[in-house]
């Protein structure tokens, strides 16, 4: 499942600036909610449900807030860069600056796990999480994310 199936190019905060977790999710919240029309309010509920289950925080700087919504109708990704680190109680105990939200419609499912890990995949792949570190642009950052994998 490419990422391209989920994420908008106006999905993309290339230099967010917020200090500490609270206000990353809620930030999300609302970019999210701006681009779905779900009010932000749910969405940073769902956000902090999961939260409370363990941190998004994989490692290596990076977090994969998600959620499942209700009344939404299909999955929906959106990547942010921070300016600066912050605590997101990752696994690894290091500061995140690069987040991708993932919501899901409620009965996503196994669909929801497979958008999941592909963000995962994706964002471990060799050099690239440098290449997202290294832009401040939108467009670039958008087209890092969804350029095809070299080999299949």
């Amino acid at each position: 499942m490419p990422l391209l199936d989920f994420l908008d190019p106006r999905a993309v905060l290339p230099a967010l600036r917020v200090s500490g977790k609270k206000q990353a999710l809620q930030e999300l919240a609302f970019q999210a909610a701006r681009l779905t029309g779900l009010p932000d309010s749910a969405i940073y509920e769902a956000l902090l449900q999961r939260e409370r289950l363990g941190s998004t925080g994989i490692g290596e700087g990076i977090a994969i807030p998600h959620g499942k919504l209700p009344s939404l109708t299909r999955i929906f990704g959106l990547i942010a860069r921070l300016d600066k680190p912050v605590d997101f109680e990752a696994l690894d105990g290091q500061p995140v600056d690069v987040l991708f939200l993932l919501l899901a419609p409620e009965g996503a499912g196994a669909d929801h796990l497979k958008a999941l890990a592909r963000v995962a995949r994706v964002l471990r792949e060799p050099g690239l999480i440098e290449r997202v570190r290294a832009t401040r642009d939108a467009t670039a950052l958008y087209a890092i994310m969804t350029e095809l994998p070299k080999a299949a």
